[in-house]
């Protein structure tokens, strides 16, 4: 069979043959026992649902030990036996030009050298799925090659509900992930859920089918760290010779030391699965791999003293650099971390003394003594960490929950008052108000030929829109202005490409909607082929997250998730290619709700249309909020776009004289 014809079957009338289980590929640890021996029954019923019964006495004994030895099933039987990887829009079956573009998204987003978990459809940090298993993938791929632009095909938590009639201005797909009833929404209830097949984690970008690689937060990552090393250098003088610690390189941590490079700082990342280790060194996101401290030390006594730009992978514990730098009086100027925290108990997070086969073993044969290692090495994590904060390090959270379980654990983690944490944030001190406020967030693109050359005239068209921007842009918006403007001229040296032809670059509405009008003009005239918009939920409107994104919003109201969900309703009628909503994202289910968004750009006048509606509502919403909440930076912002757009109009609050409150 072609590709084409493999994409139209759909799950196979005939089913293949099992495939081995192949121990060379990273796979998702086996998660922990939650179901009752009924409950187990009622897992095998809801996988079987997708087969026809004559092939049921087949699969159930395969699906059976799928649940014993995973904890979940997969379906590995239906993995496609062709190449997983972004295709040239052409090269995909269809009637929708917009369903094509939705196919290369999803398969970009397990491509082996993008997904951390590709046989267990993870793209990342440890439980970001695309689909729950492979017969959803199959029927998935299979309705979005029928689909006419007047149907809109609407998933649950990873299933194909159906395709159903709707109009050629609707979203083509509308996805939902983990929408849990809030009493059911605690770390268990997704381990119980996900295994009886009823809902998974779609992180943020994992299933919403717009995740690019870690380039996706390569970009915010230079950012955080470049305005962290302003935080702590005088007049301008950079980060040379400076250190950065932290840990991780799976799915989206993996961004870091490419990001330090970028920088200009000494990285060095922790990392104790030697799989995740050799990707990203072999992928040139790292440079150098340690396995000693005595080595590690040594090195980077050397990198300090000639001011070196080098990022080193130090494949173990990081608990054991930061106890090893400091009893070596190694001086760490930055610090943080980006262990998949909001994932503790399933392998987002490893306990010290153990080897990583060990922690995996434990961590389904004996879950409470798991949970029992990882606090204690929060413990000492936090206790390690807060001894160079001691000496000066500048240490901030990374958004991946770190300072949340480590207070759950009872570190030594919380200010003076009790209620809040020693350190901030980095959207609290950097990332909120220098950016998110001002309407600056992490718009992306794809260009959907796949072809090089057209990413590199995206940049260029990108480049040269800023660049006019900035010339008469307000002084309070210039920096960030020339940090995106070097970012997108350097972004082609920098190497950044992992899987699809992606580019990712941080812009506030205007910039988006110029930008995004440009390309739409140059596929017009055939000098590009069509891309496909879309951005990180990490951004100013798409998530509310108490502890990350919206962790400097201090009315009280960073608790609730109306910006999120109503960002998503108005994307969808403003012409989104597709909408999803997810709870979960990046600090843990139950801690956040976020959205996302697709849009394709053909070239036709309804593309520019719906690109100006959309995008414009999708930043100016947040900012909105933000405003309310009494952001300085956001209520310059919004009054800006009033200015700008008539037709807004937003309520401004009035503010109180403290004097007034005693």
């Amino acid at each position: 069979m072609t590709f084409k014809e493999q994409i139209q079957e759909g799950i196979p009338a005939v089913l293949p043959q099992p495939k081995p289980y192949d121990p060379s590929i990273n796979h998702a640890p086996k998660r922990k026992e939650m179901l009752t021996a009924d409950e187990k029954k009622l897992a095998l019923r809801n996988a079987l649902r997708y087969f026809n019964p004559k092939d049921h006495a087949e699969l159930i004994k395969e699906f059976t030990e799928e649940l014993e030895n995973y904890g979940r099933i997969y379906m590995y039987r239906l993995r496609p036996d062709y190449k997983m990887y972004a295709r040239p829009v052409s090269e995909y079956p269809g009637k929708s030009e917009q369903a094509k573009a939705i196919m290369l998204m999803i398969q970009n987003n397990l491509d082996y050298a993008v997904a951390q978990h590709p046989h267990e459809l993870i793209t990342y940090g440890g439980n970001g799925a695309v689909f729950q298993n492979w017969a959803q993938y199959r029927l998935t791929m299979k309705y979005l090659s029928e689909m006419t632009d007047e149907q809109t095909l609407v998933m649950y938590s990873g299933h194909p509900m159906g395709l159903f009639p709707s109009h050629t201005e609707a979203p083509r797909v509308v996805v939902t992930n983990g929408m849990m009833i809030p009493n059911y929404s605690k770390p268990d209830d997704w381990e119980k859920f996900n295994a009886l097949g009823v809902t998974q984690y779609g992180q943020m970008t994992a299933g919403s089918y717009m995740y690019i690689g870690p380039q996706g937060i390569v970009h915010g990552t230079t950012i955080t760290v470049l305005n962290a090393g302003r935080k702590i250098t005088k007049n301008g003088e950079g980060l040379a010779g400076k250190l950065f610690v932290t840990s991780g390189l799976g799915g989206m941590s993996g961004a870091q030391p490419k990001a330090g490079n970028i920088a200009g700082c000494i990285t060095v990342c922790a990392e104790l699965n030697p799989k995740a280790v050799h990707t990203r060194h072999s992928q040139g996101w790292v440079d150098e791999v340690i396995t000693k401290l005595d080595e590690l030390v040594e090195r980077v006594n050397k990198a300090k003293a000639a001011k070196e730009i080098v990022s080193i992978a130090y494949q173990g514990n990081i608990v054991d650099v930061w106890e090893k730098f400091d009893t070596e009086n190694v001086y760490i100027d930055l610090g943080s971390d980006q262990s998949s925290l909001h994932n503790p108990w399933a392998g987002g997070y490893y306990p010290v003394g153990l080897s990583f086969d060990e922690s995996n073993h434990l961590m389904a044969a004996n879950p409470a003594k798991f949970k029992e290692e990882v606090q204690k090495t929060l413990r000492k994590h936090a206790a390690a960490i807060n001894k160079h904060a001691d000496r000066g390090t500048y240490f901030f959270d990374y958004g991946n929950a770190f300072l949340l379980e480590a207070s759950r654990a009872g570190a030594d983690i919380m200010a003076d008052d009790g209620i809040n944490f020693k350190y901030p944030s980095y959207v609290q001190d950097i990332m909120g108000p220098m950016c998110f406020d001002y309407g600056f967030g992490p718009f992306r693109w794809v260009c959907a030929s796949g072809n090089p050359e057209d990413l590199a005239k995206t940049d260029a068209i990108a480049a040269n829109v800023l660049e006019e921007m900035a010339k008469t842009a307000p002084d309070e918006i210039k920096q960030q202005m020339q940090d995106n403007i070097k970012w997108i001229q350097g972004a082609q040296e920098n190497k950044l490409v992992v899987g699809s032809q992606a580019r990712i670059l941080y812009a506030d509405a205007e910039g988006r909607i110029n930008i995004a009008r440009a390309f739409n003009e140059a596929i017009a005239k055939g000098e590009i082929g069509s891309v496909i918009l879309g951005r990180d939920h990490h951004d100013v409107s798409g998530t509310d997250s108490p502890y990350r994104e919206t962790s400097n919003i201090y009315d009280g109201s960073r608790f609730t998730a109306d910006m999120a969900i109503h960002n998503v309703i108005g994307d969808s009628f403003r012409g989104a290619t597709w909408v999803s909503i997810h709870n979960g994202g990046g600090v843990g289910w139950g801690e956040v709700m976020n959205g996302g968004f697709g849009m394709v750009l053909d070239g036709s006048k309804e593309a520019s249309r719906r690109l100006e509606s959309m995008l414009f509502w999708d930043v100016n919403n947040g900012i909105a909020r933000r405003s309310w909440a009494r952001n300085d930076e956001a209520i310059f912002a919004i009054q800006r776009a009033m200015e700008n757009q008539p037709l807004l109009q937003v309520t401004l609050p009035n503010k109180v004289d403290d004097t007034l409150l005693g």
